[in-house]
């Protein structure tokens, strides 16, 4: 059978990630992304520790990304990205510069960390009051506020769940009741953190019952790796994709106070779900 009229396949760009061991988001991913982008993805290798900030370390360190980035170097991506939010906000701002210098060194490609692209996606939304949704254990909700304080953001509320593993198991009903609980009345944008927590279809709902920017790891992530690439996340009525979207919200107007920094965590949230 003749099939030379078909033509094709068309050309496709690509989109290197590297992401924890345990990461069981890949579907998700994918439904951010372009039909003309493909997605490589690979993983750090197997360790017997549950998530934790000993975790984060372990899946960030500069050696686990040199292997990674040279495994994906094979297939030419054009940017690189390290999608997990803990290990990327578990060193602080200077620990997130030196993992994408270190993953430069390694591939000379434009590369970016979640942690990293939470950070573009404040500055691109403007907002400065950040309400924290996390599946982690008190002591990584911490850490992700610190950081937070640190890029001169202000947490005005938080929810967590304390989970140590099968994170993505979390129905959407469970994300939901958090960031009810986390969003409050002076957030500028609640965020979803953990790129492991199902968050795509959960987003719009969220932000039409919050007013408010909803924003998770994963999207932040597709969304500047896409935009280093010259082209857009796909993602129907979600904000931070479609600029149009912002304007049905007004930020408020009032800064962050001085000397805010990284809130003590309400009791009474480990263990919510």
């Amino acid at each position: 059978m003749d099939v030379s009229f078909v033509g094709g396949p068309q050309p496709q760009r690509g989109l290197g990630v590297v992401a924890p061991f345990d990461f069981a988001l890949d579907r998700e991913l994918w439904r951010w992304v372009p039909d003309e982008i493909s997605l490589h993805l690979t993983r750090t290798p197997f360790v017997p520790v549950e998530v934790s900030l000993d975790l984060a370390r372990i899946v960030s360190e500069h050696e686990t990304l040199d292997e990674a980035i040279r495994a994906l170097g094979a297939v030419e991506p054009e940017v690189l990205a390290y999608a997990c939010t803990s290990g990327s906000f578990v060193g602080g701002i200077a620990g997130e510069h030196a993992m994408c210098e270190a993953m430069r060194r390694s591939g000379a490609r434009p590369c970016l960390t979640t942690s990293g692209a939470l950070l573009e996606a404040l500055a691109e939304l403007d907002a400065r009051r950040v309400a924290l949704v996390t599946p982690y254990t008190r002591s990584v909700t911490e850490s992700l506020a610190q950081f937070l304080a640190e890029a001169g953001a202000a947490v005005t509320g938080t929810a967590f769940l304390g989970l140590t593993r099968r994170i993505w198991k979390v129905p959407y009903q469970d994300v939901a009741r958090m960031a009810r609980d986390a969003a409050g009345t002076t957030a500028d944008v609640l965020f979803i953190s953990c790129t492991n927590l199902p968050t795509y279809d959960v987003i719009p709902q969220l932000e039409a019952e919050l007013r408010i920017p909803v924003i998770s790891a994963n999207q932040v992530t597709m969304w500047a790796a896409l935009r280093r690439l010259g082209t857009r996340a796909v993602g129907p009525y979600q904000a931070l994709l479609d600029p149009a979207a912002r304007r049905q919200w007004s930020l408020p107007d009032e800064g962050l106070r001085p000397g805010h920094g990284a809130p003590e965590l309400p009791e009474g949230q480990e263990g919510w779900a």
